[in-house]
This record gives C-alpha cells, structure tokens and sequence, in this order.
C-alpha cells in the first residue's frame, strides 16, 4: 500500500482558465493561393536554372578547346 499513486485534487476554484487561442491570419482563399503559386513558380525556376547550369558544365566538359592528343 505504500505505492500508491498519488491523486491531485483540483478544485473549481483553483482552475486557471485557458489561455486565449492563437487566431489564424484571415486570408482570403485567393491570396493563399497566390502565396502557393508563388511558391512553386520559385521551386521551378530555381530547378531549371540548375539543370541548365548542369548541362552547361557537361557540353563544356565534353567539347573542351584543347584537343587530346589522339586527335592530332
């Protein structure tokens, strides 16, 4: 018996209420659309300037000036 749980007892009095929940920002629908377009429109161009940057290196890698010496 000498390990029971111990009980808190709360009473009415002692309850502090809750505190005021956050309010969400008041948008319209529309303008939380455009934040998403906006926010895909960069991820694309931010891809693309990659990919683009990438095959950039790989023609210039494979077309390099100087010719191999089995060329000449």
């Amino acid at each position: 018996m000498a390990n029971k749980p111990k009980v808190k007892v709360i009473k009415k009095g002692d309850v502090k209420p809750a505190a005021k929940p956050v309010e969400n920002e008041n948008r319209s629908k529309r303008q939380a659309a455009r934040d998403m377009v906006a926010n895909v429109t960069g991820w694309v161009s931010d891809l693309q300037t990659r990919k683009r940057e990438e095959t950039r290196l790989a023609f210039e890698q494979l077309f390099k000036a100087s010719p191999r010496p089995s060329e000449m």
